[in-house]
């Protein structure tokens, strides 16, 4: 059974160690510093949110999302970060984690929840493709740096 809920103090670890899974399946580097600044940010909890996903006790799933205002719309949900450990996907924790988002987006009275993935990720879109809606958008990175 998938538990979903708040990430705890006890979860620093776990949570690291699906963060850098997360980030590496991106290819994405990032220092070791800013691990913990974005822990201690999740722990906040104001500006950028985490949800967890326990199997038998353990931490198997993180979702960061955050919400953000829009010119037309009520706030929309941005569904930034999602990462299954390997030895749990296939059993519904990427769903739940989703549904929870989507509660914390109802609860707020937002517009929409969105998310992001790379085309080739073939394994995530085929549950996308059953929760969501793509609609055809495409996301450019303007270089600031």
């Amino acid at each position: 059974m998938i538990e979903t809920g708040p990430l705890g103090p006890e979860d620093r670890a776990a949570w690291e160690t699906l963060a850098r899974g997360y980030k590496t399946f991106y290819r994405t580097e990032v220092p070791a510093e800013a691990y913990e600044a974005t822990w201690r940010r999740l722990r906040d909890g104001t500006e950028v949110r985490a949800v967890a996903a326990r199997a038998e006790g353990s931490l198997v799933g993180i979702a960061h999302y955050l919400f953000h205002s829009t010119a037309w719309t009520a706030d929309s949900c941005y569904l930034q970060d999602l990462y299954v450990d390997e030895a749990a996907r296939g059993r519904g924790v990427a769903r739940a984690l989703i549904e929870r988002v989507a509660g914390a987006a109802r609860e707020r009275g937002a517009a929409r929840l969105y998310w992001t993935t790379q085309e080739g990720n073939a394994t995530a879109r085929a549950l996308y493709d059953k929760v969501a809606g793509f609609h055809g958008f495409i996301r450019y990175d303007y270089p600031l740096a």
